[in-house]
């Protein structure tokens, strides 16, 4: 028989429960003691720790400070028994005067640079202290004002939370991704956030307009811009969540741009390698240099040098915010562990009076915890007065008696703890001297209870020592804001046309649909070298910071600016590399010119119509569907219109027949088929069919080119009269030997 599992004692649960259960365990570990702060002291518990096990290790400022690894071991060793490269990491974080508002560890070594922060010292080289500002933590830690629980084995206590003198998590801000919470919490001035302290705790209904008219905004320790609507800042500090946008600051020195300050978290080389790319990219003619001159004295310090004096320098750096990280959003979402243990959001008056709330529990606890110890010494003082009193007979009692504590406490009514006192007395305390310090330090404590008792019992005096502490500390480590609050017009990249240097170029195109610019606009495409079996197919004169267009046989178009494309000097590239033309479309013309500039587009249907090239814009790879071609049929190579001219189109079909007629007759449209240009008899296009070949537009007085493939044919503009006619008509024959037209062209 098979052996059966006994089960008897084993707890059986379903699956499903168990894995829901399991996950929101690790979920509530990972958002309260891991990755969200507590609104008291604003600490995650890692940094809690590090801060506690330093001032273990007596490392308060003005001690000689200790090598890192030494505090990390002692963190990971006695409190948080995880990684000490995340350990140390966090530790960092607490003394880089670039990352906290106000540091609290202060770091003698290699702590990393606003260019790399990760770039600092190993532990084993780097040694730590902590800073003046860790008092505002610790000072009251043995006071009586904290909750302490033990260590993860139970060997040691640690506090449940720091008793802060000041919000800490307001003051230092704080990051952290839990499961499905996330927290972001700027870094504010120390002087304004008091401010608003007291305000608020004199006026426990103020709201946040109230409230921001101490606190103006988050305050940075990179300094900075801070140029959000205060609408804006308004609408986060009420609902404890949006974005703000951050921009770095400059000067003009010498006709130099100073760029003395960066948004937070953002490094200078990387700022310098955005702008230099652009530079590279022939992205920035007006930039003539671009250099680092940050140094100890100026930290910050990147320097801009503009071509010329004329060169509008806020235009300038507005393209630079937009289109560098000098400038940058920042996320504010504001979920913190409250004092009853529940994560929730917080806006700026939830948590300044959850804070204050904190901070009243703390000094009533501190105030209660002194005053048993005054309590209890002076129950011991009462004890020794009365053995002073009666010395020869308290000494008699000692020397005679085999127990002589539950004789003097039955003799003299004393307490156990009076009895203990009087027994532990040293000879040389009872000279009649002490019997007066007795009565001084009665006294003093006397007054010292009273104090306290009137402070407990009185919530206004409660108040103003709350208010006298937040003041006190205020003196000792506020400074002035060094983030300004300037409320800016959204940065405006310039349109890529205007960063590019105006110039005249030629676009050619081939046969097989390779593309390139040639500079100037005497050029002469078919001198161009070609590849083999390739040949000259169409060009257009424009300007290198126009967009250059191009046709396909499908009747899309593509665009592209013209600086981009190859020089002359090469054979170009093809534009099916550049673009995603349909399967088996073939690239059938070029077009350049000014966004209100004009082109005829035709088919070799016979179809076509007047075209602005703003119209024909498209940033898509695809293209954009312009011209409908009928099926079997394609595109003809595009004509320029020249611009404020009476003209007319000619349009000569593949048996030799031109036609000429008034441009007016023919619309103006975005796209479509257009109307007929030159009668093409027949349909379907088969082979050997009539069609379309090409089409100029002549200004008036201007002459016609007739190319064939050898030849070129000139029709002065009296000659055109003997092919004139309507839209739409058949045209009359060319010349014999000039009726297998390859193209047109015409003066512009």
């Amino acid at each position: 028989m098979q052996n059966q599992l006994n089960l008897e004692g084993v707890e059986q649960l379903p699956l499903k429960e168990y894995t829901e259960k399991a996950y929101l365990d690790y979920s509530m570990y990972v958002i309260l003691d891991r990755a969200l702060p507590q609104i008291g002291d604003g600490l995650k518990p890692v940094q809690r720790r590090i801060i506690f096990a330093m001032s273990e290790l007596g490392l308060s400022a003005g001690q000689k400070p200790k090598k890192s690894a030494r505090t990390v071991g002692d963190v990971i060793g006695k409190y948080h028994p995880h990684g000490d490269s995340a350990c140390y990491e966090a530790m960092v974080l607490m003394a880089q005067e670039f990352s906290y508002r106000y540091p609290i560890v202060d770091g003698q070594g290699n702590w990393g640079s606003t260019d790399d922060p990760k770039s600092f010292a190993a532990m084993r080289y780097t040694e730590s202290r902590l800073k003046p500002y860790a008092k505002s933590l610790l000072s009251e830690l043995a006071q009586g004002t904290v909750d302490w629980v033990p260590n993860f084995d139970g060997t040691l206590d640690e506090p449940v939370v720091l008793p802060a003198r000041l919000p800490n998590l307001l003051l230092n801000g704080t990051t952290g991704i839990a499961v499905g919470l996330s927290t972001d919490v700027p870094p504010h001035n120390l002087k304004e956030t008091a401010s608003a302290l007291v305000h608020l705790i004199d006026n426990p209904k103020a709201t946040v307009a109230h409230l921001m008219k101490h606190i103006k905004g988050p305050d940075f320790p990179t300094g900075g811009e801070l140029v959000s609507p205060r609408s804006d800042i308004k609408k986060i500090y009420n609902t404890g969540s949006g974005t703000l946008r951050l921009r770095a600051s400059f000067k003009r020195e010498n006709g130099d741009i100073v760029i003395d300050s960066l948004p937070y978290q953002i490094s200078g080389s990387k700022v310098l390698e955005q702008i230099a790319a652009q530079m590279r990219n022939k992205k920035l003619p007006m930039v003539e240099d671009l250099r680092d001159e940050s140094d100890h004295e100026a930290p910050i310090r990147l320097v801009i040098t503009p071509k010329s004096n004329r060169v509008d320098v806020d235009e300038l750096m507005s393209h630079l915010f937009s289109t560098t990280s000098l400038e940058r959003t920042v996320r504010v979402n504001m979920n913190i562990v409250a004092l009853d243990g529940r994560p929730r959001e917080f806006n700026l008056v939830s948590l300044l009076t959850e804070w204050v709330r904190f901070r009243k529990d703390t000094v009533t606890r501190r105030l209660k915890h002194r005053l048993q110890i005054v309590l209890d010494r002076l129950h011991v003082l009462d004890g020794l007065l009365i053995a002073y009193l009666n010395i020869d007979a308290v000494i008699k009692i000692i020397r005679t008696e085999d127990e002589p504590k539950p004789v003097l406490m039955k003799r003299f009514k004393l307490s156990d703890v009076q009895a203990e006192a009087i027994l532990n007395l040293r000879l040389r305390n009872l000279a009649k001297l002490e019997e007066m310090k007795i009565r001084g330090e009665q006294d003093e404590l006397s007054d010292e209870r009273n104090l306290i008792e009137t402070t407990l019992k009185s919530a206004a005096r409660l108040k103003s020592l709350i208010k006298k502490e937040i003041l006190d500390d205020t003196e000792a480590y506020g400074d002035d804001r060094r983030t300004r609050i300037v409320e800016r017009e959204a940065a405006q990249a310039l349109d890529e046309t205007q960063l590019v240097a105006s110039e005249p170029v030629t676009v050619v195109l081939s046969k097989r649909g390779w593309a390139r610019a040639a500079k100037g606009h005497d050029i002469d495409p078919n001198s161009l070298s070609y590849k083999s079996g390739d040949s000259f197919l169409a060009a257009a004169r424009g300007r290198s910071n126009q967009l250059a267009m191009f046709i396909d046989s499908t009747g899309r178009v593509y665009s592209v600016l013209a600086h981009m494309l190859p020089s002359a000097r090469g054979q170009g590239e093809p534009l099916s590399g550049r673009f995603k033309p349909p399967d088996a479309a073939e690239f059938c013309g070029a077009m350049i010119g000014d966004p209100q500039s004009k082109c005829l587009l035709a088919s070799d249907a016979g179809y076509g119509f007047i075209a602005t090239l703003d119209d024909l814009v498209s940033r898509n790879k695809a293209g954009k569907a312009i011209l409908r071609v009928p099926k079997g049929g394609r595109a003809v190579v595009p004509a320029p219109v020249p611009p404020d001219s009476e003209c007319l189109i000619a349009a000569v079909s593949s048996i030799g027949r031109l036609l000429l007629f008034e441009m007016d007759d023919l619309p103006e449209l975005a796209k479509g088929k257009g109307n007929k240009v030159i009668n093409i008899p027949g349909k379907k296009f088969q082979s050997g069919e009539e069609r379309l070949v090409a089409v100029a537009v002549v200004p008036e007085d201007g002459n016609l080119q007739v190319h064939t493939a050898t030849r070129t044919m000139t029709l002065r503009w009296d000659d055109l009269d003997d092919y004139y006619g309507e839209r739409a008509l058949r045209g009359r024959f060319l010349a014999k030997g000039w009726r297998k037209v390859v193209r047109l062209s015409a003066d512009l």
